[in-house]
């Protein structure tokens, strides 16, 4: 794969992962790179289990790629949090057979909030579809490709 330019040969859809403490926020895109649909989101448990969450989710969608969402600090640099996204990045790469990326998340879900806000939704259904909404962000800005995403694996 290109280095230079590996979103080019990218085929959908492309699932994406918005890793949060408690849960995982979840969206995917069509085929054709058109639409991105917000789904439920994973609850966080051990490493196995949300791999075989993650491997049905690819299997029942039959993604092509998997976009994982890098909270970097806002001065862009990486804390903790994002340390952790990368080793977890690392596992998926070495676990699944399609190419891993990952994609700067920086105020997605203060973005999510406002949008979900914006829909009409109460503040109780909102902190239920805040991590997918900021998935589908994150997939909506990787398929942008306003900004530089790493490639963990292909």
């Amino acid at each position: 794969m290109d280095k230079a330019h590996p979103k080019k040969k990218l085929k959908g859809p492309i699932l994406a992962l918005d890793l949060g403490q408690k849960r995982i926020g979840v969206a995917v895109s069509d085929e054709l790179l058109i639409s991105i649909t917000r789904l439920n989101p994973l609850r966080r448990s051990s490493w196995k289990q949300l791999l075989r969450d993650v491997c049905a989710l690819i299997l029942r969608f039959d993604a092509q790629t998997l976009v994982i969402g890098l909270p970097l600090r806002l001065d862009g640099t990486s804390g903790s949090a994002a340390l952790n996204v990368r080793r977890m990045a690392d596992k998926f790469a070495l676990s699944l057979q399609i190419p891993v990326f990952l994609e700067d998340e920086r105020l997605t879900s203060v973005e999510a909030e406002q949008h979900l806000r914006a829909e009409g939704h109460e503040p109780k259904e909102i902190s239920a579809l805040v991590d997918s909404e900021a998935a589908a962000i994150i997939l909506r800005d990787f398929l942008a490709g306003g900004q530089e995403s790493i490639l963990v694996r292909a």
